[in-house]
């Protein structure tokens, strides 16, 4: 047995999994945990599992150095408790450090996010004391090999698409996720209708670029108008989507397909066209714009939401003034913004003209003032309107109700209504990150 392999341990009975990053990430962490109770693990707090899987994410900044320590910790917390568990490193991290995990952290399991379909197998090597590490990116996909559905919330995730080829300067995902891959139409439909038999009434189509989504001459807007047939489904979104496959037929299904909610994530990352280029973005801040027209002309109460980057290299005052103007322009209701960060192995990790990090700290803090700003204004100028939300869960006072609008706001309310309900509501007052929600008096 090399140094780097773990010794045998017994067989876990109990597990947890703890997913960090986008929504992918949490889509691939409910079935791995489908995975370990089809073997017939009981999930329990990370505190007392047998096994741990941490599901990483590698976009952020230091991400790798935040799983070791998260490692530390766990091996540190179990300690004290005289407990060995198990760790299981997944997700795009181990697929970027492979074998080195095992070696500097001695982990028990190494599973990228395109082989976790292993981990029950991988899992009983590691108890036999076997070395457990697979970060394949095999042609034929996962989703064949998992359980099926089991209870789910009310808005579940469903994953249509993995992977990119956009190759965009900054990125890691075509080397820890692969190139666009898209599942199957009747595979997609067939755990769409399992997602709602098991509960869910609204379905979130995800895909690193979801509207790349292709089954032969079929697009995602072809797919929505099948999940839009599902009795008992009542909404979809999807999420997230490249303005380089924004399909005419996917703005006219914004306006065609009732179900599909008026809310659309279509990052930019810069207002900048010599940054755009720099970040192999194909798209311009023209065609950007001139898409988000179209939208609007498709679906006028729609809900726009981005992502950003300030401090991309060789970024200038003038290029990120470029940045606000388009935000202004634009009127996000939602969006995200981060300060560059250097990912290795990715062209911009090694060009010339990096930023500070004092001037990408007050760009980042302008851009986001301007940002919350129009969400603020976007927040307000729904006050007044009736709308259906979907409850989600229990709040923190008695009574209290949590769900979301059509626009993706959070609500809360008093009402009597059960987890799972579409229930009429009227906003009433908007605040910094959420919606007040009253409902409208009795027509009786």
């Amino acid at each position: 047995m090399s140094d780097a392999t773990p010794a045998p341990k017994t067989a876990p009975k109990t597990y947890a999994v703890k997913s960090f990053g986008c929504q992918m990430n949490v889509y691939d962490g409910d079935r791995m945990g489908e995975l370990m109770a089809a073997q017939g693990l009981t999930q329990v707090d990370a505190k007392d599992a047998d096994l741990v899987v941490l599901n990483t994410c590698h976009i952020r900044e230091r991400a790798t150095e935040k799983v070791y320590s998260d490692i530390g910790r766990l091996r540190k917390d179990a300690g004290k408790q005289g407990r060995t568990p198990m760790i299981a490193v997944a997700g795009c991290v181990a697929q970027a450090e492979g074998a080195e995990i095992v070696r500097r952290a001695k982990v028990d399991v190494v599973v990228g996010p395109q082989a976790y379909h292993n981990l029950p197998d991988l899992v009983a090597k590691a108890a036999r004391g076997e070395a457990a590490l697979d970060t394949d990116m095999p042609v034929d996909l996962k989703f064949g090999h998992l359980p099926a559905r089991r209870r789910v919330p009310p808005s579940a995730f469903l994953t249509v698409q993995e992977g990119c080829d956009k190759f965009c300067t900054y990125c890691v995902v075509p080397y820890t996720r692969g190139g666009e891959v898209s599942r199957g139409w009747g595979q997609i439909v067939d755990e769409a209708k399992a997602l709602v038999d098991a509960g869910a009434r609204e379905l979130t189509l995800l895909g690193q670029n979801v509207n790349a989504w292709t089954d032969g001459a079929r697009g995602l807007h072809d797919l929505i108008a099948a999940l839009d047939a599902i009795p008992g489904l009542a909404r979809i979104r999807y999420t997230t989507s490249h303005p380089n496959d924004m399909t005419q037929g996917l703005i006219d299904a914004h306006a065609r397909v009732e179900k599909l909610m008026p809310f659309l994530h279509l990052p930019v990352q810069a207002g900048s066209d010599r940054i755009l280029k720099a970040m192999n973005r194909s798209h311009s801040r023209d065609s950007y714009l001139r898409i988000l027209d179209r939208v609007r002309a498709a679906r006028p109460d729609i809900a726009l939401s981005g992502d950003f980057i300030v401090g991309f290299p060789g970024e200038t005052e003038a290029d990120f003034r470029e940045t606000l103007s388009l935000v202004d322009a634009v009127g996000y209701a939602q969006a995200y913004s981060f300060k560059y960060s250097p990912r290795p192995g990715t062209p911009a990790a090694t060009m010339g003209d990096q930023v500070p990090e004092d001037v990408m700290d007050d760009r980042l803090q302008r851009l986001q003032a301007a940002l919350n700003r129009d969400q603020a204004a976007f927040n307000a100028a729904t006050v007044g309107r009736t709308c259906q939300v979907l409850m989600e869960r229990t709040g923190k006072l008695p009574g209290q109700l949590i769900g979301k609008s059509p626009w993706l706001q959070s609500v809360h309310l008093v009402s009597d209504a059960a987890i799972g309900d579409l229930v009429e509501v009227t906003l009433a007052e908007a605040g910094a990150n959420s919606m007040l929600g009253l409902l409208p008096p009795s027509s009786s």
